[in-house]
């Protein structure tokens, strides 16, 4: 069974994805919040592997809540390097050092 997603919510997800500044990394389950589902940030996952590619939004700032960066996206890390992002260790931002605080 596929789930629809709801147009609203995809675009709220990457309305947020665009304004975390360069440097700074958001989590999923951050992003569900802030857009007013906060128990959806798997859902927010999904969005993002789905929608929010092609370069388009800066989708390879979001991590889970501790820092891990998405399995078999070999981009994510040097892109987050290039920004300065520290890590903890091959697979994991130091999310205490570059945790965007939101709106």
């Amino acid at each position: 069974m596929t789930t629809k997603i709801d147009e609203q919510f995809i675009q709220a997800v990457l309305n947020i994805v665009d304004i975390i500044p360069n440097g700074r990394v958001a989590t999923y389950g951050q992003i569900a919040r802030i857009i007013g589902h906060p128990h959806n940030a798997r859902l927010v996952g999904k969005v993002l592997g789905k929608f929010g590619g092609r370069g388009h939004h800066p989708c390879h700032r979001v991590v889970t809540a501790t820092g891990r960066l998405v399995p078999g996206w070999f981009d994510q890390r040097p892109m987050l390097l290039a920004e300065n992002i520290p890590f903890k260790d091959e697979n994991h931002v130091d999310i205490k050092h570059c945790h965007w605080q939101g709106i």
